[in-house]
C-alpha cells in the first residue's frame, strides 16, 4: 500500500475529539488559579511538542527510549503468547508509534489498531506509516485527550480480545489518584477479556535519573517551554517564553521527577480577561514522572481493579513492561 492510499484511509477513518481552544484556555485557567500554579501536560503534545518529545527520545541521557524498545525486540515472542491471537490493540498516546511497530509485528494475527493521540499531525504521519507496513491491520485513529472517556470505533472484523497499550512509563505522568482513574479507564476499554501492557521506569540513582530529564542540549527545556508558546499561539496568552526557565529534579521522598516552569523575574501574564503575577523564582508545576518498584506499581492497579499477570525487565532492572488483566 503505498503512502497516498494509507494517509487517505487514515483520514477516512479518523475520530477527531481535539480539545477545543476554549477547552485549552479554561484549563490553563484553572491551572494558573491554583497553589502552586500548574499547567496541564497533555499540553505538551502538539505539532512542534511531539517532535521534540522525539528528539528528546534520541538523547543520550534519556534512556527510557532505548531500553524499552530493546526490551521489546528481546521480549516480544513471550509478550505474544501471554496475549493470544486476534487482538484489537488500543494504544493510549501513541506518539510517533515505534513501540507499536515492533508490537504489531510481533502478536499473532492483530486485527485492528485504534491509537488515541491529542496530536493531530503525529497521530495521522505514525497511523500512514504503519498502515503501509501492516496492510492486513483495519487502522482506525482517533484523535483526543486519552485521559477522559474514548469510545472505541468497532473492528470491522472479530476481534478476540482487546489489548490497551500504554508504553514510554507515560502512566508515571499522573499523581496517584489519577493514574488509578485512567487505569480504571483502561479496565472499562478492555472489557473482562481484555489486557494491558505498560511500560513502567523503576526507581533508581538520582543521578541517572535527573540526567535524563536534563539534557546537555537542551531539548528537554525546548520541549518544556514549547508548552507556553503553544497556548501564546492558540489561546491568545503573553507569556513572554524568555521569562520562564525549565526545572527538572528527583524527589527521593516521592519517588518521581518533577518537573516546572520557573518564572526568571516578577511579571504578569494575561489570558483573555485574566491576568496571573508571578513572583521571581514562583513556579508552574507542569509534569512528574514518577517511578515503580514492584509492590508500588501492584498497589496501583489493584485500586483500579486490575491485577499484574506477568512482566519482564531489561537485564539492569531499569525499565518495565507489565501485562495486566481485570481482577
Amino acid at each position: 500500500m503505498n503512502a497516498a492510499i494509507a494517509r487517505a484511509r487514515a483520514q477516512a477513518a479518523l475520530t477527531d475529539l481535539r480539545p477545543k481552544p476554549d477547552d485549552i484556555a479554561a484549563d490553563a485557567i484553572n491551572g494558573l488559579s491554583r497553589t502552586p500554579k500548574s499547567l496541564p501536560s497533555k499540553y505538551f503534545y502538539d505539532a512542534e511538542g511531539s517532535r521534540l518529545f522525539e528528539a528528546i527520545t534520541r538523547q543520550p541521557e534519556y534512556y527510557l527510549t532505548q531500553v524499552e524498545l530493546a526490551l521489546m525486540e528481546s521480549r516480544m515472542p513471550s509478550v505474544a503468547a501471554a496475549v493470544g491471537s486476534g487482538a484489537h490493540v488500543v494504544e493510549f498516546g501513541s506518539g510517533s508509534g515505534r513501540k507499536t511497530e515492533l508490537l504489531l509485528e510481533g502478536l499473532e494475527a492483530p486485527v485492528a489498531y485504534t491509537p488515541i493521540e491529542i496530536s493531530r499531525t503525529a497521530l495521522m504521519d505514525s497511523v500512514t506509516r504503519l498502515g503501509q507496513q501492516f496492510p492486513e491491520v483495519e487502522m482506525l485513529p482517533v484523535c483526543a485527550d486519552f485521559t477522559g472517556p474514548v469510545p472505541l470505533p468497532p473492528a470491522s472484523r472479530h476481534v478476540q480480545r482487546t489489548l490497551v497499550f500504554f508504553p514510554g512509563s507515560t502512566l508515571g505522568n499522573f499523581f496517584e489518584g489519577d493514574a488509578v482513574r485512567l487505569l480504571a479507564s483502561m479496565r472499562g476499554t478492555m472489557g473482562e477479556n481484555g489486557r494491558a501492557l505498560i511500560g513502567i521506569d523503576l526507581d533508581k540513582d538520582a543521578a541517572v535519573l535527573d540526567a535524563a530529564y536534563n539534557d546537555r542540549a537542551g531539548v528537554t527545556a525546548a520541549f518544556t517551554l514549547n508548552l507556553l508558546a503553544r497556548l501564546n499561539r492558540e489561546i491568545g496568552s503573553d507569556f513572554d517564553l524568555d521569562g520562564f526557565g525549565h526545572r527538572a529534579a528527583y524527589s527521593r521522598e516521592r519517588m518521581r521527577i518533577e518537573t516546572a516552569l520557573v518564572s526568571t523575574r516578577a511579571q504578569s501574564v494575561r489570558i483573555g480577561e485574566r491576568r496571573f503575577d508571578f513572583a521571581q523564582g514562583e513556579a508552574i508545576e507542569v509534569e512528574i514522572s514518577q517511578k515503580y518498584t514492584d509492590a508500588s506499581f501492584a498497589a496501583l492497579t489493584v485500586q483500579a481493579g486490575l491485577e499484574v499477570i506477568d512482566g519482564w525487565n531489561d537485564a539492569e532492572d531499569r525499565f518495565g513492561l507489565r501485562l495486566l488483566r481485570p481482577r
